[in-house]
């Protein structure tokens, strides 16, 4: 029953249990379910569950509804969009295959897993010093010492609620206003972004697939101005799979050395996901490189850990006593039973040990086989994945399709859109990333899922003609 309340000519009425569905947005991609009933996105994406109060105000006021433009000037992530999207899709009964999400199909290991589950018994569960526990910070220490060959002591490493909040901490602290943070394309979707929260300038350097998308030094030298504050790498890459020799690494160096000011985040979530003879060197590892590295790393990918939230940057302790300032003013200190897990993590082993070698092994399986069925396809070009799990393959020879019953293939976003309408398989397309002529493929996911998959998309592009054949 709905009760009201008045207060100096304000009128409450207040329904605790009634829900109410408002509409949001739309797109025009439906489906046929079993049975002949159709489903659209549209009736997916346009109700948000809430419950409702009305309020009625004797004094008509607008609100101001403007947003800051800082915020105005970030874009949404199309990964996650895309990811629940396809969700959503599912949810619904439509067979939607996701291939959209970076996420590891594995459970966490065991051992890491009972690791939470007594952190919780033993009644671990308050808070941590901020910069994460002692424990955890020395073990990340020793990690980076015996492997990474870069020494850090506990209070030059803070631990965050998953990496992305330490390259975002990162970005924050070194960059001021006006500076310019560069950035190799094709580039994980969240780097510009936070680039333009920090109030900087995105400076894109592109890498083309016959460069296996790796940056240029000639290039790097080129664009490098008194502005230029902070250089992003990542190795191996999100979206691209490629991995910097340190040859190149060494080259990279020699430009950054020249310039005094120039910063480099070494982003290395990805370093235990690479394939032999590929070999991941930190850049910090490199001579005269410790000084002005950010290395960040985590546990989500390696670890099949992405729900766990927790990810680490070392470095210079002026600059990590600067994220962690941060840190102390936003989210706090992350999960104590999540750092209890990362604790056994970083004892399984060398690079993880058995458990992570075999979540390897399947992604290499998993690799070759879709570099060997889409080398079937005519007009698709790629760049084989030295490490990571994603496929980035060029598609633009179809780009300038015209397709009965859904229109014209123009660039990467509406390719997408007709394989996940035609073909019912979820793929990023490439523009997020940089590189408007790719799509993205994860491979996060079992052998059989990606051989249907590929099924489904082959089966898409052959009913298209290439423009040239037109």
């Amino acid at each position: 029953m709905a009760a009201a309340q008045h207060i100096s000519g304000i009128c409450f009425t207040e329904r605790s249990s009634a829900l109410a569905f408002d509409s949001v947005r739309s797109t025009s991609i439906s489906f046929k379910l079993n049975g002949g009933n159709h489903l659209s996105i549209k009736s997916l994406e346009t109700k948000r569950l809430h419950k409702s109060s009305t309020v009625c105000s004797a004094v008509n006021m607008d609100v101001d509804t403007t947003l800051s433009p800082r915020v105005n000037s970030v874009k949404p992530s199309k990964t996650v969009a895309i990811t629940d999207q396809a969700t959503a899709l599912v949810e619904a009964g439509v067979p939607v295959i996701r291939l959209a999400a970076g996420e590891p199909d594995f459970d966490t290991p065991a051992v890491i897993a009972e690791a939470g589950i007594n952190a919780i018994r033993e009644g671990y569960t308050r808070y941590t010093p901020n910069a994460g526990t002692l424990e955890l910070r020395t073990a990340i220490c020793k990690k980076l010492k015996e492997e990474n060959g870069i020494s850090y002591t506990p209070d030059q490493i803070v631990v965050s609620n998953g990496a992305k909040q330490s390259i975002l901490q990162a970005v924050l602290v070194v960059c001021s206003p006006g500076d310019e943070v560069i950035i190799p394309a094709p580039f994980w979707v969240s780097y510009p972004e936070m680039a333009r929260l920090a109030d900087a300038t995105p400076v894109i350097l592109p890498a083309g697939i016959s460069e296996n998308f790796l940056l240029d030094p000639k290039l790097l030298e080129s664009k490098i101005t008194e502005k230029s504050r902070l250089l992003i790498l990542c190795s191996p890459s999100n979206p691209t799979g490629s991995v910097y020799p340190k040859k190149l690494l060494e080259e990279i160096a020699r430009v950054v050395a020249k310039h005094p000011r120039l910063l480099v985040l070494s982003d290395e979530i990805y370093e235990h996901i690479i394939y032999s003879p590929a070999v991941h060197t930190s850049f910090a590892s490199l001579p005269g490189m410790w000084e002005r590295t950010l290395t960040v790393n985590g546990f989500s990918k390696a670890f099949a850990m992405t729900g766990w939230r927790l990810g680490y940057i070392a470095g210079p302790k002026h600059f990590v006593a600067a994220c962690n300032k941060i840190q102390s003013q936003s989210t706090s200190g992350a999960s104590s039973i999540a750092q209890k897990a990362a604790v056994a993590a970083l004892g399984m082993g060398h690079a993880g040990g058995e458990a992570v070698s075999q979540m390897v092994k399947a992604f290499r399986e998993r690799r070759d086989f879709l570099v060997s069925a889409f080398g079937e396809l005519d007009g698709v070009k790629m760049s084989e994945p030295q490490g990571a799990f994603y496929l980035f393959l060029d598609f633009s020879y179809y780009y300038g399709t015209e397709v009965e019953g859904f229109g014209l293939i123009k660039d990467s976003e509406s390719l997408c859109r007709y394989f996940l309408e035609k073909g019912q398989v979820a793929l990023v397309p490439g523009d997020a990333f940089g590189d408007d002529t790719c799509i993205r493929i994860s491979y996060a996911a079992s052998l059989s899922t990606l051989q249907a998959a590929a099924e489904r998309i082959k089966k898409a592009i052959l009913t298209l003609k290439s423009p040239a054949s037109v």
